[in-house]
């Protein structure tokens, strides 16, 4: 379900001769609901008359852009990044334009104020800069939420300290709330509320529609005696959108854990058809929607788990970012759908048939170099697309490599992926299976032991060894803190498997290098090098130094020497004739 708001926009440039004021909102496009409603008001500032065309184009920019970023980037990083991204932008063009003015004496730098609201969810998030504001409106209380960045209250000390354009870095100010039904909205220009108070401006944000209310307020600003180009946008909210993961949490702290399902059931509308798997924590159906004849996965806590907030959190963490994650584009992953007014707590994922990489390789199946390559690209390219959401799935494995029926490779289980929003109890779980684990993460050092993008690499390097030998690991089998398994460097598989190429052996090789500095460090480079093959190989990667490998090694082998010295010493003193 998306917004149900009123926005109202109105603009006049006053006694002024031209107009430096914009403003914008944007309402998603139905694929893009997760983002929620962005609105944004900007006062250009410069004395060359590039004023509107830097408040235009951060404004348009911002509620553009916005919809262009991850949906699991938190709303202040998505606008922090694209406000940086203009004001590096219009501070560049100001440099350049510094010939121009000192050439022509005229002033032709240009910057802008710029306050943008976003509503996602059941909450909404500010961004500011300078002296343009937001007010918020809540049971006839009018409250002004931003701060004016200025020298000073007075007019002669209305310059701007920060402003988008005026320096190669500008720093905003974030403010985030809930939102309730009948909350209004009201962003304003300087030629607004240096005129209107308050209480003015709240009377006439609440009259009429909400493109009522701005007319009237910039009509009161401007007959009011204001000097200056007046902007007002009022945003009403008469009904909010989906829950994002707080909601989901709450769903899953408030909704019962369904009893075991059997054949037959029907939960919510979905009808049981198998019961998959039973782990003792979780438990997984394939069911039928009767509605839509579509077989979905059903996913929730096993009964014993029903009354564990823990994994309560963790199962409402993996059904959002699924769902975030498969938004826009699901090739690779397997979509996640959110149930519709649930009566207990569960997920849904789309249903498909196939067989794990894990099952195929234990049933001994032959699998093709060229095959096995096409899988791995797949699976480095879906990679690539969950990290760019900054999204770390923490446990790559043949198990969690699925062929579909339909021939496709996919990713399963997000269960232990961190994104920055996962619960304290899920950071804090050193998650994955061991011998998918790089060396780092057995570290007993905090900062080198947490798992990050080269993490996954690393994972789909062992998992891309054992595809092209059949099964073997290429450091055997890793317990817990066995660091003593990767101090020697892997067998290259065309040595167990000669029909594989040489330029493969080095990719692999280099993605399960036991030094971090040796190893890919994104999954769009080791998505290149499988890409182009033999066209452009990798260099053989260099053996591991034995300091490297194990720095212990060489005392004992001094302490050996040292020891044998002795020993021959005492010999000598002891049994050779002196003369």
């Amino acid at each position: 379900m998306s917004f149900d708001i009123e926005v109202g926009q109105a603009t006049h440039r006053g006694p002024r001769e031209g107009l430096e004021d914009f403003a914008a909102a944007a309402r998603p496009a139905p694929h893009e609901e997760a983002w929620g409603v962005i609105a944004a008001i900007a006062d250009g500032v410069s004395s060359g008359g590039l004023g509107l065309e830097a408040a235009q184009t951060s404004v348009l920019g911002l509620v553009s852009d916005y919809y262009a970023t991850p949906a699991t980037w938190d709303t202040t990083v998505a606008l922090d990044r694209v406000i940086s991204a203009q004001n590096a932008w219009l501070a560049d063009h100001n440099r350049r334009r510094q010939g121009v003015r000192s050439e022509t004496g005229g002033g032709m730098a240009a910057m802008t104020t710029l306050t943008a609201l976003v509503l996602r969810g059941h909450g909404f998030t500010l961004g500011h800069v300078g002296d343009s504001r937001a007010y918020l409106i809540r049971a006839g209380e009018c409250t002004q939420l931003t701060q004016d960045h200025t020298l000073g209250p007075l007019e002669f000390q209305n310059g701007l300290t920060r402003a988008v354009g005026l320096d190669d870095g500008v720093r905003v100010d974030y403010i985030e709330g809930d939102l309730q039904i009948g909350d209004t909205f009201v962003l304003t220009t300087d030629g607004v509320h240096g005129v209107l108070k308050a209480k003015q401006l709240r009377v006439l944000a609440e009259q009429g529609t909400a493109q009522e209310a701005s007319d009237a307020l910039v009509s009161k600003a401007v007959n009011g005696g204001g000097r200056d180009n007046a902007t007002a946008l009022v945003i009403r909210i008469k009904g909010l959108a989906a829950a994002l993961l707080e909601d989901a949490e709450r769903r899953g702290r408030l909704l019962p854990v369904p009893p075991k399902l059997k054949e037959g059931d029907v939960l919510d509308g979905l009808r049981v058809q198998a019961d998959v798997f039973n782990n003792g924590v979780h438990r997984l159906y394939r069911v039928l929607d009767e509605s839509t004849g579509q077989l979905m996965a059903l996913k929730t806590l096993h009964e014993a788990q029903a009354s564990d907030p823990e994994e309560r959190a963790m199962l409402a963490h993996e059904a959002w970012l699924g769902a975030r994650v498969t938004d826009r584009d699901a090739r690779g992953w397997v979509k996640v759908f959110e149930p519709h007014q649930p009566t207990a707590f569960y997920t849904l994922f789309e249903w498909h048939s196939g067989t794990t990489l894990g099952a195929m390789l234990a049933s001994k199946q032959h699998f093709s170099v060229h095959d096995i390559i096409e899988g791995a690209t797949t699976v480095a390219r879906s990679l690539g697309r969950l990290h760019q959401h900054g999204v770390i799935h923490r446990d790559i494995k043949p198990d969690n490599v699925q062929l579909g029926d339909d021939g496709l490779w996919r990713v399963l289980d997000l269960g232990v992926a961190l994104s920055g929003k996962e619960p304290q109890a899920l950071r804090e779980l050193h998650a994955g299976t061991p011998s998918y684990m790089n060396p780092e993460q057995w570290s007993a050092v905090p900062s080198e032991s947490m798992a990050n993008p080269q993490s996954d690499l690393f994972a789909l390097g062992v998992t891309l060894y054992q595809w092209l030998t059949g099964g073997r690991l290429p450091y055997g089998d890793i317990e817990p803190y066995q660091i003593g398994r990767y101090r020697r460097d892997p067998v290259a598989p065309s040595r167990i498997r000669p029909d594989v190429p040489i330029w493969l052996d080095h990719i692999v090789l280099k993605a399960v290098a036991r030094d971090q500095k040796m190893r890919f460090e994104t999954a769009e480079e080791l998505l290149l090098a499988l890409e182009r093959g033999a066209s452009r190989p990798l260099s053989a990667p260099h053996a591991t130094p034995l300091m490297a490998r194990d720095p212990v090694v060489l005392w004992q082998i001094a302490l050996g020497v040292s020891i044998l010295f002795n020993l021959l010493l005492i010999y000598w003193l002891a049994f050779l004739p002196r003369t």
